[in-house]
């Protein structure tokens, strides 16, 4: 058997995105990589991020926030910025991690111009059901995205 390579899903908040994309890793592919997700400026966790992802039978709960600098001494394989905000902005990371960058867009900013609940959760469950499609891809969708073939 393989070791699990370690990725951690990066973003600004923390709040949504990369807590999708962590905790489907775990659920989907929690086999084969050892996961964390970080934000470069964190804000508590989305409370529309919490319902689309329990329709989907993952629950985040219980997640919370981090603060990526406490996460630098981890000897990643993979950083995958989720927004352009921590992309820009991503930290020198030790060892030999590689940076990839799959930007999703913001569910929070698109809701913001919803007419209804309803419309503002079908942004979140777009992207939600977006980062489980890049998830499913793993590890092969992370050399793809470093254009590596």
């Amino acid at each position: 058997m393989l070791p699990k390579l370690k990725i951690l899903f990066l973003c600004t908040g923390n709040s949504c995105r990369s807590q999708m994309a962590e905790a489907w890793t775990r659920y989907l592919r929690g086999n084969a990589f050892d996961t964390w997700s970080a934000g470069t400026v964190p804000k508590p966790l989305d409370p529309r991020a919490i319902e689309v992802m329990l329709e989907a039978g993952v629950d985040i709960s219980e997640h919370r926030s981090k603060d990526v600098r406490g996460l630098l001494d981890l000897e990643l394989d993979y950083v995958v910025t989720v927004c352009d905000g921590a992309h820009q902005s991503c930290p020198i990371f030790p060892g030999r991690a590689r940076i990839v960058h799959r930007g999703f867009e913001d569910p929070p900013k698109l809701a913001e111009e919803a007419s209804s609940e309803e419309e503002a959760l079908s942004h979140y469950r777009r992207i939600r059901d977006e980062i489980r499609r890049f998830v499913e891809t793993l590890p092969e969708g992370l050399r793809q995205e470093e254009g590596i073939d």
